[in-house]
């Protein structure tokens, strides 16, 4: 993605709480004489310091979401827009501002992870709704919801105390879907090259919907006009088929994946009938699992009265991490998210179950064991004695490195299936991983 291009102003994102220390009575810069309504009394909106800095700077787009013309008819013509056009940024003032400093600190004075994946999620919602917008207040907007996360992978440790910016834009549309992609840039006087600078990288894609009939509706066409934006294009092309490829390549486990799977299981059944005599390098699957449950609140719906999938991705991130921390016994290290799916919408009121296990290990280099982790959110309805799977997330985390040099002799078990069911989802996930380190 270009950085050194022309781009929209750059929105500044502040603490969403006043200082003790602050006795103005403007908060966050507002005028007091301002007649809108400030964000805390629309309904529907998660808050935080992004998702406050870009309602502030889309205000109007936003107004348009949250009280939509009553039968007014769906956008008429398709426009073209350029990446550019969705193209924003948003900065954190991390170096000055010792209150948003503290909102995202997390204890190894890193930029807390899960904070960050809501803010993405936020901004890929902004921007898709920028790049849809046919700045026709008489046609009804569309609704967009995320419908997956193809990669998040964290390039290099993002200090709490230096400055940090996330831009994106849209990179590729289809007919009905957008992919989105983000940068985290944070430089430091040491290294002040763009590229080198580059400390995460995320890809959202989007689904448009008609907001009245709810079913699949196109959004704007994409012109890329630099090299870079058409490479991207390309890249996120191939990634659509790719998607697509894997939806009809689920086949049934021919020859070959039946020797896998027996592989697979055979260590699981020493341990299930002969556990005296299991390998002490190895764990059972089910031996590493965790789970929460919560209550979805009103104050976690974006703007369409949904729960914010940043949100569930933040608690899922959060259990994850914590997944990791019991399996290694060290503190882990956040890689990269593998994917996210989003299967359904969650509710205001919603009872959310989310059910986490160390999926299994790669302990090829020493040096970066990787801990993969899946985490599975189900919406439950007691009263009707039901439960669906709402979302699956996949996590990739290693091991500290100061943490691993405090500790002689330290050695990450394998995990093993104990069930056939358990060995699938091992192999697909597996598959899956490795059909995209190909494309890449």
């Amino acid at each position: 993605m270009e950085f050194n291009c022309s781009s929209p102003t750059t929105i500044p994102v502040v603490s969403t709480f006043a200082s003790p220390f602050d006795t103005s009575a403007a908060v966050n810069g507002s005028d007091s004489t301002s007649t809108r309504k400030p964000i805390s009394l629309w309904p529907g909106m998660y808050h935080s310091p992004v998702t406050n800095a870009l309602w502030e700077a889309k205000s109007q787009i936003f107004e348009r979401l949250l009280d939509p013309p009553k039968d007014a008819p769906p956008q008429s013509e398709l426009l073209t827009k350029t990446p550019s056009q969705s193209r924003t940024s948003i900065l954190y003032n991390l170096s000055s501002d010792y209150i948003l400093r503290e909102q995202y600190r997390d204890p190894w004075n890193e930029v807390r992870i899960g904070k960050l994946l809501e803010d993405l999620d936020a901004l890929a919602g902004t921007i898709s709704v920028k790049h849809c917008s046919d700045d026709d207040s008489t046609t009804r907007p569309l609704l967009l919801v995320t419908a997956s996360v193809d990669k998040i992978v964290l390039k290099k440790p993002i200090s709490v105390d230096i400055d940090l910016k996330i831009v994106g834009s849209v990179i590729w549309v289809g007919r009905s879907s957008i992919e989105i992609q983000l940068e985290v840039i944070q430089s430091t006087k040491e290294n002040s090259d763009v590229s080198d600078s580059v400390a995460l990288t995320a890809n959202f894609i989007f689904v448009a919907r008609d907001s009245k009939t709810g079913k699949a509706a196109p959004v704007n066409r994409l012109s890329p006009e630099t090299e870079r934006e058409k490479f991207l294009f390309e890249e996120a092309e191939a990634r659509s088929k790719l998607r697509k490829r894997k939806r009809v390549d689920r086949r049934e486990f021919e020859h070959g994946e039946i020797n896998r799977l027996e592989a697979l299981l055979a260590e699981g059944r020493i341990f299930c009938d002969m556990p005296a005599l299991a390998d002490r390098d190895s764990i059972l699957l089910k031996d590493t699992h965790l789970e929460n449950a919560l209550i979805c609140q009103p104050q976690q719906r974006n703007i369409h009265g949904r729960i914010f999938g940043g949100f569930l991705m933040h608690r899922a991130f959060e259990l994850a991490f914590s997944t990791a921390y019991a399996f290694a016994g060290l503190v882990p290290c956040f890689l990269e998210v593998d994917h996210v799916d989003f299967l359904r919408p969650v509710d205001v009121g919603d009872f959310l179950r989310l059910k986490s296990c160390v999926l299994y290990t790669e302990l090829e280099n020493p040096d970066q064991p990787l801990i993969n982790v899946e985490v599975v959110a189900h919406v439950t309805r007691p009263e009707i004695r039901t439960s669906e799977v709402s979302n699956t997330f996949y996590f990739t985390f290693s091991v500290r490195p100061e943490a691993k040099a405090t500790k002689n002799g330290f050695k990450i078990r394998n995990v093993v299936p104990a069930t056939e069911e358990e060995a699938r989802r091992i192999l697909e996930r597996m598959d899956a991983e490795m059909l995209t380190r190909k494309s890449q």
